[in-house]
C-alpha cells in the first residue's frame, strides 16, 4: 500500500513544526487524525519516523532522510496539478503544426498572430514541409494538426476542408501573357518554365494538368523554394505556375500573375488530425480559431 498525499502532508507538517498542535493548525487536520496519518505512514514504510521519548517530536535518522524526499514529492504533486490546470486554462502548453509551404506562409501567419494575442503563454512550433511529411508528422503525433491537401488512403487521419485555392501563371513584368485577363494552361508550354519541387503536391497537379491538355512544359530550371522561383521569374529566366496563396509570398518582386483557365483547377486545402486521438486544450483553441466553414471550403481571393 502506497502512502497517501494526506499522510505525506501530515509527516512534513509535524517534521517542520515538531508539534502536533502546530501541525494540526497548519494543515487544518485534527490532532487525532494527524496522529493516525503519521501512524499509518510509519506502518506503510515499516518503521518509526519520529522519536517520541520527549514532549517534542524529533525525527529518527530514517525520518530525517525521508523529509527532503517527502517535501519534493509534495512540491511535484502541487506543480503537476498547477501545470495541468494551466493547460486547461490555456495559460501554458504547446501546439505543434505541420503545413505545406503555401499554407505556412499564406494562411498561418494571421492565424498564429491571433492565437498568440489571445494565448500568449502557449508555445507554438511550425514545420514547413511537403504533403507526405505533413501526414507523417500528424500520424506519428509529432504535430497536433497539419495543413495540407486531403490525404489519400489515410483512414487513421481526419481531414476538414478549409479553403479552395487556384493556380496562377507567374510572369515577369512586361511579359506578353500579362496583357491577357486570364491565361490558358496550353499557353504556358510556349515559354521557358521554372519548375518547383517534383515531390510537392502543386508540381504533381501541374504535371497532371499538362498531360491532360496534351502539352509539355519547357522546364529549364527547377527550384525547391517558392521564393527562388519568384526571383528566377523576376529575372526573366522563365515563367512559372504557383498556387495563388504562394504568390502572396513573392508579390512585389518584379512579377505579376494571371489566373489559369481551360481547365480551371481548384486546389482544396484543409486541416488534418489524428483519428481517435483527442486534441489538447491548447490545440482545440487553435482549431476553434480556424473557424472551419460548415457550408464548404471558402475560396481564396486571387
Amino acid at each position: 500500500m502506497n502512502p497517501s498525499i494526506k499522510q505525506l502532508k501530515a509527516f512534513v507538517a509535524v517534521a517542520q513544526s515538531r508539534s502536533l498542535a502546530e501541525a494540526s493548525e497548519r494543515i487544518h487536520l485534527s490532532q487525532p487524525a494527524l496522529s493516525i496519518a503519521i501512524r499509518k505512514l510509519e506502518e506503510t514504510v515499516g518503521g518509526p519516523l519520529f522519536a517520541r521519548a520527549t514532549r517534542q517530536l524529533t525525527l529518527t535518522p530514517e525520518g530525517a532522510s525521508f523529509l527532503p524526499v517527502a517535501i519534493r514529492l509534495l512540491e511535484d504533486w502541487a506543480e503537476a496539478f498547477e501545470d495541468l490546470n494551466g493547460r486547461f486554462l490555456k495559460e501554458r502548453g504547446k501546439v505543434t503544426l505541420a503545413a505545406l509551404p503555401t499554407l505556412a506562409a499564406g494562411l498561418l501567419p494571421g492565424v498564429i498572430a491571433g492565437f498568440r494575442a489571445e494565448y500568449p503563454h502557449i508555445n507554438l512550433s511550425l514545420h514547413d514541409v511537403l504533403a507526405d511529411e505533413v501526414n507523417q508528422l500528424v500520424r506519428e503525433g509529432r504535430a497536433d494538426m497539419g495543413f495540407s491537401v486531403a490525404p489519400l488512403n489515410a483512414d487513421d487521419l481526419i481531414y476538414e476542408p478549409l479553403l479552395v485555392d487556384r493556380y496562377v501563371a507567374v510572369c515577369p513584368l512586361g511579359h506578353p501573357l500579362l496583357e491577357q485577363r486570364v491565361v490558358t494552361w496550353r499557353q504556358m508550354a510556349a515559354y521557358p518554365f521554372i519548375g518547383i519541387n517534383r515531390r510537392s503536391s502543386s508540381r504533381q497537379d501541374i504535371d497532371a494538368v499538362m498531360t491532360r491538355v496534351g502539352e509539355r512544359l519547357d522546364i529549364i530550371c527547377e527550384a525547391s523554394q517558392i521564393a527562388t522561383v519568384g526571383r528566377m521569374v523576376a529575372a526573366g529566366v522563365g515563367v512559372s505556375v504557383l498556387p495563388s496563396l504562394s504568390f502572396r509570398q513573392i508579390a512585389g518582386e518584379g512579377i505579376m500573375h494571371r489566373q489559369l483557365v481551360e481547365p480551371d483547377i481548384p486546389r482544396e486545402l484543409g486541416v488534418i488530425m489524428r483519428r481517435r486521438h483527442p486534441l489538447s486544450a491548447a490545440a482545440r483553441a487553435m482549431l476553434a480559431m480556424l473557424d472551419i466553414p460548415r457550408d464548404g471550403p471558402r475560396s481564396v481571393d486571387i
